[in-house]
């Protein structure tokens, strides 16, 4: 193995202390114990730096040595990083940093995202009328209806006090219903307009309601509501089925089509007619008429039922038992007037006391009385004992006795059974 001759430098500096160069960690942890001590960051700890090999004897004369980066002048106490900072006339990154203790400040103003994270949340479901208009209905007839169609609907003023009195009939007459609901139409006296009542309130129901409703006729004397309704032609000209050859078949019937088979049609209107044979008519009891009306309540949610004269007939007490609501209809002549107070006098005296609260009297001008009469007086007399009071004009659709459409009545007349079928609607509760 070969000899290692020291060098003549280093035998001239024998007797000089040897000076090593620093490490860069070395003088990394020499400017941080010059540091004030605060506090560390919460931050992850850097792995520590690896041992630095020891440094090799140096031959310069000792004197200072040149600064390295990261180390501390001799003599002082300050890291040499803030030198250049110093000569540029700036400050160290350690004096510009400010210190736990300064307070912060936070803006006053709300920002746009704090403004729209406080604000309510607008419901698009049930108030949709944030985001758009609401658009006046359109005006139908009179100076508002003239001038909308005349400015191709430029100018809508909206529809008048008249017609928004019809509008609200109307939403009265379709509201939905929940189940199957059934009004009897009755009198004492024959002739007074309880037929013509039936036909065109259950015309106006089929026109407003979204489904179809059913009028049956019990009128135990050969009841005319299915002429009223059709016509008596073509009434004579279709299978005549009635309510007889529906209770002979009522066991098949499992379905609104075969149900049909045994119904006559007026435009929505639903008809079941009565009995034309005298012998055969008279012949309904209670109990066959409930199991026609459970059958009606299984597919019709309004069923009109045209009871005939008096209320002693074998199938009234089913038709009140299963009634919603009824119709008294009356005239004003006098003995009509007298008989409609004592139909529901009679009512409350046989246990039927909330349905003759909640009646409707509906008063029929159908053979234009004279003007002796005091029409006023008799309204005055039946409008105490019952929910309402409705009077139907004298109109020639209504007083001949033949066919019922809406088309050829009056429009006082119209209006007079959209009150009625409002008031029926509104008692179904």
């Amino acid at each position: 193995m070969p000899a290692v001759t020291p060098s003549p430098s280093s035998q001239n500096d024998a007797g000089k202390p040897v000076t090593r160069r620093t490490s860069w960690a070395e003088a990394a942890a020499a400017a941080d114990a010059t540091k004030p001590s605060r506090a560390p960051a919460p931050t992850r700890t850097p792995p520590p730096a690896p041992a630095a090999p020891p440094a090799a004897p140096v031959s310069t004369p000792a004197e200072p040595i040149a600064s390295v980066p990261g180390t501390s002048r001799p003599g002082t106490a300050e890291p040499a990083a803030a030198e250049p900072a110093r000569r540029a006339g700036g400050v160290a990154p350690e004096a510009a940093a400010p210190s736990s203790d300064t307070p912060s400040f936070r803006r006053s103003r709300p920002t746009v995202a704090d403004t729209i994270a406080e604000s309510p949340m607008p419901d698009f479901i049930s108030s949709p009328g944030l985001f758009v208009k609401e658009q006046k209905p359109r005006p139908v007839g009179g100076f508002r209806g003239a001038l909308y169609n005349l400015t191709g609907g430029a100018w809508n003023l909206g529809p008048g006090p008249k017609q928004r009195q019809e509008d609200e009939l109307g939403r009265r007459i379709s509201r939905q219903l929940q189940g199957s609901y059934n009004t009897a139409v009755l009198s004492l006296k024959g002739g007074i307009g309880k037929t013509s009542t039936t036909v065109g309130v259950g015309l106006t129901l089929a026109e407003y309601r979204g489904d179809a409703p059913c009028a049956i006729d019990a009128n135990p004397d050969s009841g005319d509501l299915v002429e009223r309704a059709l016509g008596e032609g073509i009434y004579q000209q279709s299978s005549p089925r009635t309510i007889t050859d529906l209770l002979e078949n009522i066991e098949s019937i499992d379905s609104l089509t075969a149900l049909a088979r045994y119904m006559h049609h007026a435009g929505r209107l639903h008809l079941i007619a009565g009995e034309q044979d005298p012998e055969v008519s008279d012949s309904l009891t209670a109990e066959e008429y409930l199991r026609i009306r459970k059958l009606i309540s299984s597919y019709y949610s309004v069923a009109l039922t045209d009871c005939g004269t008096g209320v002693t007939h074998n199938a009234m007490s089913g038709i009140l038992q299963s009634a919603d609501n009824l119709v008294i209809a009356a005239g004003y002549a006098v003995s009509g007037a007298k008989r409609a107070r004592s139909t529901l006098h009679w009512l409350a005296s046989h246990g039927y006391e909330d349905l003759a609260r909640n009646a409707i009297v509906v008063i029929t001008d159908k053979d234009e009385v004279s003007s002796r009469v005091d029409k006023d007086a008799i309204e005055e007399h039946l409008s105490g004992i019952c929910r309402e009071l409705i009077a139907v004009p004298h109109d020639r659709g209504v007083a001949d006795g033949d066919l019922v459409t809406l088309d050829v009545l009056k429009p006082e007349t119209r209006r007079a059974y959209k009150e009625i079928a409002a008031a029926i609607v509104d008692g179904y509760r």
